[in-house]
């Protein structure tokens, strides 16, 4: 099956599809505790201002939800993925919340744990660390009274108002020292969001592992880990050694993922990664194959992935979000390829292009003919004369 594809110099280019769908193993038992960050689905036709009224269609949104369970993952929720920050509000990121939750009480083994922030404090809002801590506290309380696990996600409140390593320490304090369960951190990284910059009272990498180190081992029973999203191996490392007995690494690179699950000689990280919302279905057999021993088949599956996740979180990263919404249209989980934010036009044509080869080439397209068709389609509206050839 062949697809004209727009390529350098806005030509079109014959594009042969060589890949064969990846099937994943039903019931498969992993290793690795391994979180998806899933998407939302949007609702186009309820949508009359997409960049200030987001309008979600929340059974698409379950759907998806399902899929991943069903693949074995759990639903690390109301995150970056779900454009918490670029689009989706906290009013709706409640409704998310509380919804998926009590969907996953219908599933036998589902799991989710829910991104607790500061986003309805906007940072020009906040004048005090008091502030701060009153958002989290509201959106803690909102989790845990769902009978929700949190994820304690950065704040670029608390970013705008810290002084220093201390500012970030009491916060963090406060917060854990008070939290009913078990609480995941997540250290975002600014090429995620600009406005994170310096986070934990530094720019240096080794003072602000050092703060955060520090926290942890003050709270260690009320941690069960730390997902870190710097796009930099070296640095998850340094962070995964000194973690305290007990406390967990959750990869959130999407550089370098694969590797770092795998772990080395002393350690491995388990995962909390958007990119799996699009891998899902290869993720999940690659982890059946880590779990029996096989690394040489895990490895196999995972590597044509990485090309595809580095296409999707290439600079300016915080717009990934489209690439996961694309794969998701592409493979008939939702009608459209429409975003809350109007977020599908933050990437251009070849950008998609490129997801499309490389998803592809990594065994992603589930339904080859289908995703062929719509890709014609979206680069017909693009104003690309992309046309199937010699297929469907």
């Amino acid at each position: 099956m062949d697809i004209a594809l727009p390529g350098e110099g806005g030509r079109s280019t014959r594009y042969a599809l060589v890949g064969q769908p990846v099937q994943p193993v039903i019931g498969a038992q992993f290793s690795r505790i391994a979180y998806a960050a899933a998407h939302v689905v949007a609702d186009p036709l309820a949508m009359t201002d997409p960049w200030s009224k987001p309008a979600v269609d929340w059974d698409r949104t379950m759907a998806f939800r399902h899929h991943l369970w069903r693949l074995g993952f759990r639903i690390a929720e109301a995150m970056d993925t779900s454009q918490r920050g670029m689009g989706f509000d906290w009013t709706n990121a409640q409704e998310l919340i509380r919804r998926s939750i009590a969907e996953a009480r219908t599933v036998e083994g589902a799991d989710l744990a829910s991104g607790a922030g500061t986003d309805h404090l906007a940072p020009a809002a906040a004048r005090t660390l008091d502030d701060v801590i009153a958002a989290y506290e509201e959106q803690f309380a909102f989790i845990e009274g769902q009978g929700g696990k949190a994820i304690m996600m950065a704040s670029r409140a608390l970013a705008a108002v810290a002084k220093g390593p201390d500012d970030y320490a009491r916060v963090y304090d406060r917060i854990l020292s008070q939290a009913s369960g078990k609480v995941i951190l997540h250290w975002l990284g600014d090429m995620f969001d600009p406005a994170l910059r310096g986070y934990w009272g530094s720019g240096n990498f080794d003072a602000a592992l050092d703060t955060v180190v520090a926290i942890i081992e003050r709270h260690a029973g009320k941690v069960e880990g730390i997902k870190i999203s710097l796009l930099d191996a070296d640095k998850e490392v340094a962070l995964r050694n000194r973690l305290p007995d007990g406390v967990v690494m959750f990869t959130g690179d999407d550089f370098n993922y694969p590797e770092l699950i795998a772990g080395d000689s002393r350690k491995h990280s388990h995962a909390l990664l958007g990119i799996f919302d699009a891998i899902a279905p290869v993720a999940n057999a690659a982890l059946a194959k880590l779990a029996d021993g096989d690394r040489a088949g895990y490895d196999a599956l995972m590597a044509p992935t990485v090309p595809l996740s580095r296409k999707i979180f290439e600079a300016p990263t915080e717009y990934y979000k489209a690439g996961i919404v694309f794969m998701a249209w592409l493979n008939g989980h939702q009608d459209h390829f429409a975003m809350v934010g109007g977020m599908q036009s933050a990437r251009g044509i070849r950008h998609y292009a490129d997801i499309f080869r490389l998803a592809d080439q990594a065994g992603l397209l589930a339904d080859p003919e289908l995703a062929v068709a719509r890709m014609k389609n979206f680069c017909a509206v693009a104003g690309s004369m992309a046309a199937p050839l010699g297929g469907t």
